[in-house]
């Protein structure tokens, strides 16, 4: 998210959180009608400080809780060295979680990575030429050896890494290289999380304003990838739009698409979008869909 929009948005957050005690959620609006191939089954208030950012499924151990991401949850540690927006996070399936950083400065961008034992390390990637700061979300390949991570803005690209923690070529204390790209058939923009859905296949939360490049705003989008990512070399992917994202809430205004979330346990896919105005205090949910 842009420096300005995002200190917009922390402004909101933090000046109106005290009214959220006093605000009754309002009524649901009308559902809107089901496209493409994933179908609303259900929504839940997603909390404006600690659930506004991203959210991952956690498989190990047996019954974790759902994780998410907030202006709420940086770590004031983090935040007092300048980390302070965190994306959307993913979680391998043995049990490793990692949150994407970024900051306002600076020629790089981070990764906090938690391991199954509860110990919490740092990646920091050095930009390379042209890449863009934003950190936006980070998407583990389902076999665990490699992170898709994105840019914010119009981008006809994503970026490779070796999953930081996982992966046995990183280290907290080297640079965390891209080794790869996937180049991508159409230009997207603001996608604010993707998750695989399978080795080939990645789901997109896009917070697209505008609606030129797929005929709708706010779409969620299937990427499909020539290849499984293996850091040895590019693949393609193509992209499709399947539906606009739930935009409901008492308030008018422009919605704010954030993280998305596949879990393969249930087949559920969940994301979140921020309502408008005041109503980012009352009626933002996570929205959660399947197929068929």
């Amino acid at each position: 998210m842009p420096l300005r929009a995002r200190r917009r948005r922390h402004a909101v957050l933090t000046g109106l959180a005290a009214l959220a005690l006093l605000l009754a959620a309002p009524p649901a609006g009308a559902a809107a009608p089901a496209a493409g191939t994933w179908t609303e089954v259900g929504s839940d208030r997603a909390d404006p400080l600690t659930e506004s950012q991203g959210l991952a499924s956690m498989e190990v151990p047996a019954g974790s809780p759902n994780r998410y991401t907030g202006i709420g949850t940086v770590p004031w540690g983090l935040a007092g060295r300048g980390w302070n927006h965190v994306g959307d996070p993913d979680a391998s399936y043995d049990g490793y979680y990692v949150e994407p950083y970024q900051r306002d400065d600076g020629n790089a961008k981070m990764f906090r990575v938690q391991a199954p034992d509860g110990r919490w390390s740092e990646y920091v990637h050095t930009l390379g030429a042209g890449e863009a700061r934003n950190n936006s979300w980070a998407a583990i390949s389902p076999d665990g050896r490699w992170m898709l991570s994105g840019e914010w803005g119009t981008m006809d690209r994503l970026l490779v890494f070796p999953t930081p923690g996982v992966n046995p070529a990183t280290s907290p204390s080297a640079d965390l290289p891209q080794v790869a790209t996937v180049h991508l058939d159409h230009a997207v923009r603001d996608v604010q999380g993707c998750d695989f859905l399978d080795a080939t296949t990645l789901l997109c939360s896009s917070d697209d304003p505008e609606g030129a490049l797929f005929g709708l705003t706010k779409p969620l989008l299937r990427i499909d990838l020539s290849a499984a990512p293996s850091g040895t070399a590019d693949v393609t992917g193509r992209v499709t739009a399947l539906r606009q994202l739930p935009l409901r809430s008492a308030c008018s205004g422009d919605f704010e698409a954030e993280g998305v979330d596949y879990d393969r346990r249930t087949g559920t896919l969940r994301v979140i979008v921020v309502s408008p105005g005041l109503c980012v205090l009352t009626d933002s949910k996570t929205y959660r869909l399947t197929r068929g």
